[in-house]
């Protein structure tokens, strides 16, 4: 009950890279995928697996010590928490893109605009900063569709290497957001030297 607890995405791409970076630590585990926690064979640690979204509230709430997420995720959810170390694995971007063609060249050119999302909070900070009104169309799942569907007159979403917005006919016309997967710590975390100077 007292072993440290290190949370990681369920699935998906941040999945592997977390377990060899973990395992890069000295942590001995065996993995099966169906089971939601594993317990490493030789340190007090217990691995968590957990929706990414799920990661930076639970810790947050101090209800596991660390967590392995996207810095993209992190930001969206608003959660105050320490970033130990930044992990240089699952580098992406957060990027404004618009149709080819359109008429909108620039970030000033949004003004009145419609912008489908799935990162609402960080693209309505960022359109604060600069001093644009736009509609965000908070979107799930599929975002490029939106323009092509009449929805929005541009996106904003995760890109890492452009060709979901190549595939859709899409161009970048500004970058939000450079994101990585990232080490975060619980505010209450009961200190555990060993493992701590292992990762840092």
């Amino acid at each position: 009950m007292n072993n440290l607890k290190i949370a990681i995405q369920k699935k998906g791409r941040l999945n592997e890279p977390s377990k060899k970076f973990l395992a890069s630590l000295g942590l001995r585990f065996f993995d099966d995928d169906k089971k939601l926690s594993i317990i490493c064979k030789n340190k007090a640690v217990d691995i968590i697996k957990m929706r990414d979204n799920d990661i930076p509230k639970y810790v947050s709430q101090s209800i596991v010590d660390f967590g392995i997420v996207g810095l993209d995720v992190l930001k969206e959810s608003g959660q105050r928490v320490k970033v130990v170390q930044k992990l240089d694995f699952c580098g992406c971007k957060l990027v404004i893109a618009v149709p080819s063609g359109s008429a909108i060249k620039s970030t000033k050119d949004l003004e009145g605009e419609r912008i489908a999302t799935s990162y609402p909070n960080i693209l309505k900070a960022f359109l604060r900063r600069k001093g644009i009104s736009s509609e965000v169309v908070v979107v799930e799942g599929s975002v490029e569709l939106a323009p092509y569907l009449k929805a929005a007159d541009a996106v904003c979403d995760i890109t890492q290497t452009g060709s979901t917005l190549k595939q859709f006919n899409l161009v970048p016309i500004k970058t939000i957001l450079k994101s990585q997967a990232v080490f975060i710590e619980s505010p209450t975390l009961k200190q555990n030297k060993e493992l701590l100077e292992a990762m840092l």
